[in-house]
């Protein structure tokens, strides 16, 4: 598989430095890619870098994910407004550990194979360096000039909303240069990939390489995703799409990925999975077919649910979606873990029930017109029980006086009702 053009199809590269191609021709190449350990859980942002990683791999060569636990200290000037909160070492580390656990699912850390996977953290190599050797082994090999050119910096200094740029940012290019530097004389490395946003960064490290000891190394990157509506990609109103479960659950993130754009879907199917272009040519012609199926938003949403989570995650997922969008049982909704339930029923009208009150049983027509305003009436909810328009759990009200004790409850705490075939009401007993 030629790398270069793998991405070029997919829409991955932005910008490449002249003879990267031919480098990657000639021999197994090793090459790093930088990730933020801010948090302990990647998000979708980093996937685009994460994919590049994978495809080198699957391409022969040996990729490196430097987790940035030095930089990360700092705080990349790139793209931003001002500086962000520095991370003290245990936490650097802890999130270190679980961003290793979730690019396992993409990369091979552990057979034998000689292009597997490493990954590094550069605190490891720079936690001893004093600032003086710093400034004096590197320093001097850059201009001040030539850190100014660069846009991160440039931007910073002109946009009337920054507050400027303090010393510690603008070294962090000489940090990551230094990185480069390092991973070039002590891994091999000769390449460095990133997001548009560090072309600046990369060719820092290009350039002091260059200089300090004659070596040719070479940067490619990739473009900043955005979304066909101008609309900032991975963000949603609750915030960022995680990998990590606890933060946003396997149902949350399928459905992200379905419910994406014809124009967007058929951009990240590129970008986010590894299907070959064969297929993904049959999945556009499908869709331009018969675009309320949504061929491409399901295969994408299958793809990235079990490489980031798994496939019984997905099916649950799929499941979970048939609950509210489909005619499925009352075993289905019994199935769901709490966090799913929420997930799944967040927009649906929320009431309070009591607990105490189902002990020993309350009329159904009692409970969703007096304890929880289901029905204005309970004329209304006795007419359309007779008429089988209403359920509770998934399974019909045969009678408005049909009692409700607390085995119905799911969870030992919810009660879902449905009136009709699309309106959920989500009783919580407390």
């Amino acid at each position: 598989m030629n790398f270069v053009e793998e991405l070029k199809w997919r829409g991955m590269i932005h910008d490449i430095m002249p003879g990267t191609e031919e480098q990657l021709q000639k021999e197994m190449t090793s090459a790093y890619l930088g990730i933020d350990p801010t948090a302990d859980s990647l998000h979708i942002g980093h996937l685009v870098g994460v994919m590049m990683l994978k495809h080198f791999q699957r391409a022969g060569h040996r990729p490196i994910a430097l987790v940035g636990g030095a930089t990360g200290m700092i705080g990349d000037p790139s793209m931003k407004s001002q500086e962000r909160n520095l991370l003290d070492e245990a936490t650097l580390l802890k999130n270190q550990e679980a961003i290793k656990a979730q690019l396992a699912k993409f990369l091979d850390f552990d057979s034998d194979a000689q292009n597997k996977a490493v990954l590094v953290n550069n605190y490891e190599w720079t936690k001893d360096y004093s600032f003086l050797n710093f400034i004096r082994d590197i320093g001097k090999y850059l201009t001040v000039n030539y850190m100014m050119s660069k846009d991160s910096v440039k931007k910073r200094l002109t946009t009337e909303s920054s507050e400027g740029m303090s010393f510690t940012e603008f070294s962090y290019q000489l940090l990551q240069g230094y990185d480069f530097l390092f991973l070039y004389e002590n891994y091999g490395c000769r390449l460095q990939m990133g997001g548009s946003d560090q072309w600046g960064n990369i060719t820092t490290g290009t350039e002091l390489i260059r200089k300090k000891i004659g070596g040719e190394a070479f940067a490619l990157t990739c473009p900043l995703i955005t979304k066909s509506d101008g609309g900032k990609f991975g963000k949603t109103e609750s915030g960022n799409v995680w990998l990590d479960r606890r933060y946003t659950s396997p149902y949350k993130f399928y459905q992200f990925w379905l419910n994406v754009s014809d124009a967007d879907a058929e951009k990240y199917i590129k970008i986010f999975t590894a299907i070959d272009k064969e297929e993904i040519e049959t999945l556009v012609a499908e869709q331009n077919a018969a675009p309320h199926l949504r061929p491409i938003q399901k295969r994408l949403a299958q793809e990235i649910t079990v490489m980031v989570h798994s496939q019984e995650d997905y099916e649950a997922a799929v499941e979970a979606s048939q609950i509210l969008f489909g005619g499925s049982t009352s075993e289905a909704l019994k199935k769901l873990d709490e966090t799913t339930l929420l997930d799944v029923f967040s927009g649906v009208p929320q009431f309070e029930i009591s607990k105490e009150s189902l002990t020993e049983g309350v009329k159904s027509v009692d409970l969703f017109v007096e304890s929880a305003p289901v029905f204005p009436s309970k004329g209304e909810m006795r007419k359309m029980v007779q008429s089988g328009g209403v359920s509770v759990n998934k399974e019909k009200l045969t009678t408005p006086d049909m009692l409700i004790d607390t085995s119905y409850l799911l969870g030992n705490k919810y009660l879902l009702v449905q009136k009709g075939k699309k309106n959920y009401f989500l009783l919580i007993a407390k």
